[in-house]
C-alpha cells in the first residue's frame, strides 16, 4: 500500500516503504521533497525514540513549523527510522494511494 503526505495541495512524499512507530508513519529520505523542507535548528526529544532534529514545510511561500521532524540518531531499538521523516498532524496522510 503507498502512503502519501500532502500539505498546500503539494505532495510532500509518497511511498510503499514507510515505517510506523508509535502510530506514526515514517517516510525514507528519497521518498521526500526536500525542497520543501528547511532544519530549523529546533529538536524534538522523545523518551522513546531519541532526540529528533525539526523541519519546517515552506510550499508557494507558506510556512507550517515544525511539520517534519526526523531522528539521525534513534535510540537502540529504532534504528530502522534512522533518517526517515514523520510529519506532523497538520499534513493529509493519504492511504492506499495506487499509481500505475
Amino acid at each position: 500500500m503507498k502512503m502519501k503526505i500532502v500539505w498546500n495541495n503539494t505532495v510532500i512524499a509518497e511511498s510503499e516503504d514507510f515505517r510506523i512507530v508509535e502510530r506514526r508513519f515514517y517516510f525514507p529520505p528519497s521518498s521526500v521533497q526536500k525542497q520543501y523542507l528547511k532544519k530549523n535548528g529546533k529538536n524534538y526529544f522523545s523518551r522513546w525514540k531519541g532526540t529528533a532534529d525539526c523541519y519546517d514545510l515552506i510550499v508557494d511561500g507558506k510556512k507550517n513549523e515544525d511539520a517534519a521532524l526526523s531522528y539521525e540518531k534513534p535510540l537502540e531499538g529504532l534504528e530502522k527510522i534512522k533518517g526517515y521523516f514523520s510529519f506532523s498532524d497538520e499534513v493529509q496522510l493519504i492511504k492506499g494511494i495506487v499509481q500505475k
